[in-house]
């Protein structure tokens, strides 16, 4: 069988072409961003390492039962010094009761009560804003009622990333694994997410971290007057303000197993839409490169498979394009399995290649389909 084809100038050529365009600008993506997170190694030698005392923000709206079940936990952390600040944001369920009787149990528990008010929104950004004001120390670690650490070593593996010239830490949230493909699409989202906004931080162009799991100084939120600039939004406080406050390379990222922060995933399609949609309110705030490097895997991703089905269908280019596409598949799937590894997903690697072109097509779907001006209640 012939390998190399006629190169004669005409269509299939031009398809060729592109293909091959497409197919380098996929692997550039993936090599020089993905590959920094997939050999990423973080090392710090146990004498450098210091656990400053920390604030735990907490935002809480009718969340009794997960304060209920989660609170504990982070409460009984292995850490030097630390307080937990709860923000009870206009609560109407039982969560003033129980925090007051779990308040007598732990002296590092403190309350801020958001009393019902018609002229106050019940947003997250006025429930971190009280919290970061009303913390006695510089550090803080923010997370939300539903998520529940991975261990009690969950603040020294956050806090420990912390120095002199690294103020900011993002951390991880993961979903917990239940039946269903709906709870699979939402772990490999979260999986993507995270692998691409770790892989992004590595190459200098920090876009989010997860609010869920996210660590900064006092010093960094004032810096930049907390949420001003986008308050307006509902989302943002963990996006936009990271594109903010990440400069000067003033931040790392936490991926030992123990740092984790898990939650449950939502069990609708209708409340996992709301949350992507209230997701998306803030992407067109992105600048045009954080915009570009974004959009730049998917859309590539979708044209080398329509130009590589072209050439097999209608071109004697097929065993050329078999030829080029297999080795970058194969090298893909080898680095795109070392992150997912290291965020406790192996079960996702088998079937990577497939996951991936699966949500390079879904996910222009739900973004475009969904309406990013509608308001999303916290």
């Amino acid at each position: 069988m012939q390998i190399l084809p006629h190169f004669e100038f005409g269509w299939p050529l031009l398809v060729f072409c592109l293909f091959t365009l497409f197919i380098c600008v996929n692997l550039f993506f993936t090599l020089f961003v993905y590959g920094r997170f997939a050999f990423f190694k973080q090392k710090k030698d146990a004498s450098e390492i210091n656990y400053p005392p920390l604030s735990v923000i907490l935002a809480a709206r009718n969340e009794s039962d997960n304060l209920y079940e989660n609170l504990p936990i982070i409460l009984e952390q292995d850490y030097p010094e630390f307080e937990v600040i709860i923000i009870n944001n206009q609560s109407t369920d039982d969560s003033t009761y129980l925090l007051e009787a779990i308040a007598q149990q732990y002296s590092n528990l403190r309350v801020i009560e958001v009393m019902k008010n018609q002229h106050l929104k019940p947003g997250k950004k006025l429930s971190i804003t009280l919290g970061v004001k009303g913390a006695k120390f510089e550090h803080l670690i923010l997370t939300d009622a539903d998520c529940r650490p991975a261990s009690r070593n969950w603040l020294k593996s956050i806090a420990e990333n912390f120095s002199n010239e690294k103020q900011i830490v993002l951390g991880y949230g993961p979903y917990k694994k239940e039946k269903g493909f709906l709870n699979r699409l939402i772990r490999f989202d979260t999986t993507w997410i995270g692998m691409s906004y770790f892989s992004m931080a590595l190459a200098k162009l920090p876009y989010m971290g997860v609010g869920r799991n996210l660590a900064y100084t006092k010093t960094v939120f004032n810096s930049v007057s907390g949420f001003k600039s986008h308050y307006y939004l509902p989302s943002g406080d963990d996006d936009l303000f990271i594109q903010e406050t990440a400069k000067n390379n003033n931040y790392t990222i936490a991926i030992k197993a123990d740092s984790f922060c898990y939650s449950e995933g939502h069990t609708s399609w209708k409340s996992w839409m709301r949350q992507k949609t209230r997701h998306f309110t803030t992407t067109d705030k992105y600048n045009v490169i954080k915009k570009w490097m974004l959009g730049i895997y998917p859309l590539s991703l979708l044209l080398v498979l329509i130009s590589f089905v072209t050439l097999l269908i209608v071109t004697d280019y097929k065993l050329l394009a078999l030829l080029v596409f297999l080795p970058v598949l194969l090298l893909k799937w080898w680095i795109q399995a070392r992150c997912f590894y290291k965020l406790q997903a192996q079960k996702f690697i088998p079937y990577l290649p497939l996951w991936d072109l699966f949500y390079a097509f879904v996910m222009p779907v739900i973004y475009y389909s969904t309406d990013k001006k509608k308001k999303n209640k916290w």
